[in-house]
C-alpha cells in the first residue's frame, strides 16, 4: 500500500576509498591494471564480504554513507543475486570516473565509480542505479519453489498459461493479505463496466475523496475534475490511494463485491466490509479496541468503520508511525490467492474492456531481459510491513496468456521485497 515495487533498485551514491586493499589484487593484475580498475575490482570483493568499507572510501563518502549501511546494502544484493563475479569499465574518463557494470550470478548491477586522485586514488563516488535479475543456466521451477518455500511466514504462487497447467504451484488456494493489489479487482469492474456501455473512460467526475500517499491526487484540489480512464491509471501505475477511492465510490463497494463473487473468488466474505484505502490506513492508526471490534465480524467491523469514518482522519504522520514498528494487523488487508488473481484475469479477457491491460501495461515492472520474454506484460504490485504481493499478466510470443502472482505475508518480521521481486523475476525468465 505504501509503496510500488519496482523491477530495478536504486541505492543511491556511496563513495569507497582503496588505499589498504592494493595488496588484494594479484600482482601481475596491479601492474598492468589503472588505479581506476584496482578500485572496480575492490568493490567487487566489498560486495563479497571479503573487503572493508575503511579500506575502500573516502572519508566524506563514509561520513555520507555509514559502513554498516555500506555492509547491509552489500549484504542484500549478494543475498538477492548471489556473488558478484566479476566488474567491467564502460566510457572510462581521465582515468579518474567511469560507468561500471558489476555481473553477479544472477544478476547485472549498473551504476558508476569515481575516485580521488589526490586521497590515494580512494572511492569517492560509488552509484549502483540498477540491479537486474539474468536468465540463470540450470535455473529450475523446483529450484524456485523451494527457495519461495524457505522464506519464513506463508507464501504462495502460482505460474502458467492462464487455464492451463501451472509451472509453478504453492499453496495456490491460499489466500493472503494483497496489499495495493486488490485495485485489480477494481479496475476489473470499472473495465466490465465500459464494456458493457454503462460508462466510458472519458467519463469526468469531480474529485471528493482524499486518502493517504502513495500517489499525487491526495494533493489535488477538491473539486477537481478527472476522467475515469485517469484515475484507473494512476491508481495501477503509481498506485494513487485517492484515485483509488474515487473509483470506489464511483463504482460502489457492492459493484466491486459481486465482480469479485463473479470472477470466481472463493472467498469474498474474507473482503467484507470492503475497505477504502483510506479506511485501511485509519484502522492501521487505531487502537486496539478499535482492532478488536473490527475483528469481531462482518456486522461489528462496519460499525468500527461508521465510527472512525465520523471522526476526523488521521494525521499522515500518525498513519506514518502505524507503520514504523514493522508489521500491524495485517489482518486488516484485502485478501485473495493465487487462483482466485488467476481466475480474475481469465474473467478480464471475457469481459473488460481492452484499456484495461494497456492500464495495466504502464508500470509493468520488468527488466529489459524479461520485456524481450513477453509480447506483453501487465502488473500491478501491492506492499505494507509483512506483505508484498506480485502478479503479472503476460503475453508469450505465441499469443497465450500466462500469469505469475506471488505473495509473500509474515506477522512477525518485515519481508525482503527485494528478495522476493529478484525470485519473481527468476520466474519470468525461466525457458518455457
Amino acid at each position: 500500500m505504501k509503496r510500488q515495487i519496482l523491477a530495478s533498485l536504486a541505492l543511491g551514491v556511496l563513495a569507497l576509498p582503496a588505499a589498504g586493499l592494493a595488496a588484494q589484487t594479484a600482482p601481475t593484475a596491479a601492474v598492468e591494471q589503472t588505479q581506476l580498475e584496482i578500485r572496480a575490482d575492490q568493490v567487487v570483493a566489498l560486495l563479497n564480504g571479503k573487503a572493508e568499507p575503511a579500506d575502500l572510501f573516502t572519508q566524506g563518502f563514509r561520513a555520507a554513507v555509514a559502513d554498516a549501511q555500506i555492509k547491509a546494502l552489500s549484504a542484500n544484493f549478494t543475498a538477492q543475486f548471489g556473488a558478484a563475479v566479476e566488474v567491467s569499465l564502460l566510457a572510462p574518463r581521465d582515468g579518474t570516473r567511469a560507468a561500471l557494470e558489476i555481473r553477479f550470478e544472477r544478476g547485472l548491477a549498473k551504476g558508476g565509480i569515481a575516485i580521488d586522485p589526490a586521497n590515494d586514488n580512494r572511492i569517492n563516488e560509488l552509484r549502483f542505479t540498477s540491479i537486474d535479475a539474468l536468465a540463470v543456466a540450470g535455473d529450475t521451477p523446483q529450484a524456485i519453489s523451494a527457495d519461495l518455500a524457505a522464506l519464513p511466514g506463508m507464501v504462495n504462487a502460482w505460474f502458467g498459461p492462464l487455464g492451463g497447467t501451472p509451472v509453478i504451484a504453492l499453496n495456490a488456494d491460499q489466500p493472503l493479505a494483497l496489499g495495493s493489489a486488490f485495485k485489480l479487482y477494481v479496475l476489473a469492474a470499472l473495465a466490465e463496466d465500459v464494456k458493457a456501455g454503462r460508462r466510458k473512460w472519458s467519463d469526468v467526475v469531480l474529485l471528493t475523496e482524499k486518502s493517504y500517499p502513495s500517489g499525487q491526487l491526495q494533493d489535488w484540489p477538491e473539486g477537481s475534475p478527472v476522467s475515469l480512464h485517469t484515475l484507473a491509471s494512476l491508481m495501477i501505475s503509481i498506485s494513487d490511494n485517492t484515485a483509488t477511492d474515487q473509483l470506489i465510490v464511483v463504482l460502489g463497494k457492492a459493484r466491486i463485491m459481486n465482480l469479485m463473487r463473479e470472477s470466481g473468488h472463493s472467498n469474498p466474505a474474507a473482503n467484507t466490509p470492503f475497505l477504502t484505502t483510506r479506511e485501511f490506513f485509519t484502522l492501521k492508526a487505531s487502537d486496539a479496541g478499535v482492532l478488536d471490534r473490527w475483528r469481531s465480524g462482518p456486522l461489528a467491523a462496519q460499525d468500527a468503520l461508521d465510527v472512525l469514518n465520523a471522526d476526523a482522519p488521521p494525521s499522515l504522520d500518525e498513519v506514518n508511525a502505524a507503520f514504523t514498528q514493522g508489521p500491524k494487523a495485517i489482518d486488516v488487508e484485502w485478501f485473495a490467492s493465487p487462483a482466485d488473481l488467476a481466475g480474475l484475469f481469465a474473467h478480464m479477457r471475457r469481459t473488460a474492456d481492452p484499456k484495461a491491460f494497456a492500464i495495466m501495461a504502464i508500470s509493468p515492472s520488468a527488466t529489459p531481459a524479461i520485456k524481450a520474454n513477453w509480447r506483453y506484460i501487465g502488473y500491478k504490485g501491492g506492499s505494507e510491513p509483512g506483505v508484498i504481493n506480485l502478479t503479472w499478466l503476460l503475453t508469450d510470443q505465441a499469443g497465450r496468456d500466462w500469469v505469475l502472482t506471488a505473495g509473500w505475508n509474515n506477522a512477525a518480521a518485515v519481508v525482503d521485497d527485494g528478495k522476493f521481486l529478484s525470485i519473481a523475476q527468476r520466474i519470468l525468465l525461466l525457458p518455457r
